[in-house]
């Protein structure tokens, strides 16, 4: 399957793996990118750039296919040394990068003087098309499904993709909620140039988190997501546990005077112990609506494989009889 996005990346599927804290080591990107898509590392997962740059190194040595870096530009009161992590990226011959968060307007010179190619995750058209008139070659278009942060505008991927297909010249990815062939179909369809999978990936074989992590995706249904840290602007879908219902019990107490200190506990540094020790409860993490999609935990080479071959068949099947 060849489009905008397998030509921008060479790859051979325009199936990427969106970067994950805690679970895009490069076990993760490697797999994904053995399989034919896009592998993603994690950059800030890593806690130093000097870190990264070995995380690289390992990952080259598990895939001679193209794989990408995530950097998250993080809000101001974070300062991680981007220059330095731009540098390891550099450094280890990674050519794509994913950004988040804030605009990488500030770093796109470096990173485009290396000839990297910069595809921006965004959750709203406005946004998307500002990272068109920067610069990204490329944008992930992330709807209100996706696991993690949403923004604050709630538009679900049926609006938000045909609307950024109006606006943008350059391809981009429909992100959020994605998890199987007929929404990969129904992304090229809206005018998508492939798909970003997140969640997903997590139920897969190789992705290096606890057993308990991968059942409890498996377990949950498209009703198990909510949202927390709306009162504080940074909306964050995740799957519900003790400490979710801590959170939104504090939300509910403290209304619109609630500060990111009153949380602190079930939000600050759990990754580790969920993703690693699988203790499942110590903390909030980030999962998507397309959990209820989620039946098995296959190898990345069946999930990837797999789902190329049935969207292709869906398109000259289905879809052609219609046009009959």
């Amino acid at each position: 399957m060849k489009t905008r996005i397998t030509e921008l990346f060479g790859i051979e599927h325009p199936v990427i793996q969106g970067g994950m804290h805690h679970v895009g080591f490069a076990e993760m990107a490697a797999a994904v990118s053995n399989a034919g898509g896009l592998g993603i590392i994690t950059g800030l997962t890593q806690k130093s750039p000097e870190d990264l740059a070995n995380e690289i190194a390992k990952c080259n040595d598990m895939t001679d296919k193209p794989f990408g870096v995530n950097l998250t530009f993080l809000p101001g009161f974070a300062n991680p040394d981007y220059p330095g992590y731009i540098e390891a990226i550099i450094a280890g011959g990674v050519r794509i990068v994913e950004t988040a968060g804030r605009s990488p307007e500030q770093y796109m010179p470096s990173m485009k003087e290396a000839g990297i190619k910069v595809i921006h995750k965004c959750t709203s058209v406005r946004h998307s098309v500002k990272a068109q008139n920067i610069g990204c070659d490329a944008v992930s278009v992330d709807g209100f499904e996706c696991g993690g942060h949403p923004g604050e505008d709630d538009i679900p991927n049926m609006i938000l993709l045909p609307r950024a297909a109006e606006e943008l010249d350059i391809p981009f990815v429909a992100s959020g909620g994605i998890g199987n062939a007929q929404q990969l179909v129904a992304a090229l369809a809206l005018g998508a140039d492939g798909v970003n999978m997140g969640t997903r990936f997590i139920a897969t074989k190789e992705a290096p988190v606890h057993q308990n992590v991968k059942d409890a995706l498996v377990a949950a249904s498209e009703l198990d997501t909510t949202l927390i840290m709306r009162p504080l602007r940074n909306t964050e879908r995740v799957l519900k546990n003790e400490a979710v219902e801590r959170i939104q019990a504090k939300e509910k107490e403290l209304g619109d005077d609630i500060k990111i200190n009153d949380i602190m506990d079930e939000v600050a540094g759990v990754y580790p112990k969920i993703m690693s020790e699988g203790d499942m409860d110590s903390g909030a993490w980030s999962c998507g609506m397309v959990a209820g999609l989620i039946h098995d935990i296959p190898s990345c080479n069946d999930l990837v494989g797999g789902m190329v071959k049935e969207a292709e068949s869906i398109i000259a099947k289905r879809l052609a009889a219609f046009a009959a």
